[in-house]
């Protein structure tokens, strides 16, 4: 589904879907090696979903707005989405969606949502901009789910903190819990094992975490992600040893198991007034 684009240059090519404006593909052009999964749905059929207009879930799949529910699966629906191309040039790629009548039956509100892509050497920069378009305020919440090729068990995460760090733990209708995981960091380095993730993504809030290293099982360096995001996601599919790890950063996240307020209630949410933009991004620097 979708069409694909292409932005390269001497170091690095990317391809982007309209479906979802998801990125499907980052290359080292040196090296041939390829950065994002597949897709395989034997493990998992994306590879870099946008979470909007909520990340994670709503209780009970739904949520209430001035006094009406409103239903959403996991994630929102932009991922599932057809996007058209707003503007392309060298280094740059634009995709817009505008909200539509499918659109406003889930989530009652008018917004344009641009998600855009721009390279500079190694590095690719993913950008995302809210627009409110409507007569009041608009409530959303916006992640990435990018997952990237590795082994699990053998490989690491350095973060730009030191440790401990602590991780909210999913139930299975998956929601936060109030248990969570304290994880001890090695020199800042959280090594990464499949049983982890049995429980679903950690989720990582308030530990002012800005730069996530993947290392693989050799030590080596593969990328780095920088963001300014307040929350991060650690997942991969669990009981599948698949082999990559999602690295996610969060403008918002799925609610409590005990919530039970409307939408602007919703912890970690984004607020936007008549006009308004939001605009977010991060960075994978390749290695």
């Amino acid at each position: 589904m979708g069409k694909l684009y292409t932005l390269e240059n001497e170091q690095i090519r990317i391809r982007v879907n309209t479906h979802g404006a998801e990125l499907v593909s980052v290359v080292k052009k040196d090296t041939g090696k390829e950065y994002m999964w597949s897709g395989d749905e034997n493990y998992w059929g994306r590879v870099s979903p946008i979470l909007f207009p909520v990340v994670g879930n709503y209780r009970d799949k739904k949520v209430a707005f001035n006094g009406k529910e409103y239903e959403s699966g996991q994630h929102g629906f932009a991922r599932d989405m057809d996007f058209v191309l707003a503007s392309q040039m060298d280094d740059e790629l634009w995709f817009l969606l505008n909200s539509n009548e499918e659109t406003y039956a889930r989530y009652p509100f008018r917004f344009s949502l641009m998600i855009g892509y721009r390279i500079n050497g190694a590095s690719v920069r993913v950008m995302w901009n809210v627009m409110n378009h409507d007569r009041g305020n608009i409530y959303f919440s916006i992640g990435g789910h990018p997952a990237f090729l590795s082994p699990v068990d053998g490989a690491a995460i350095e973060f730009d903190v030191h440790g401990p760090v602590t991780a909210g733990v999913i139930d299975e209708n998956g929601l936060l819990t109030e248990r969570t995981k304290e994880f001890d960091l090695d020199g800042g380095k959280l090594p990464l094992t499949h049983q982890m993730f049995d429980e679903d993504a950690l989720i990582f809030e308030e530990q002012e975490i800005k730069k996530a290293v993947l290392i693989n099982e050799k030590g080596e360096d593969v990328l780095a992600l920088l963001f300014d995001a307040p929350l991060l996601g650690i997942w991969t599919p669990a009981g599948k040893n698949a082999p990559f790890v999602c690295i996610e950063p969060w403008y918002g996240r799925t609610d409590r198991c005990d919530f039970s307020g409307e939408l602007p209630d919703r912890e970690w949410g984004n607020c936007l007034k008549p006009s308004e933009v939001f605009s977010a991004h991060y960075d994978v620097i390749l290695y």
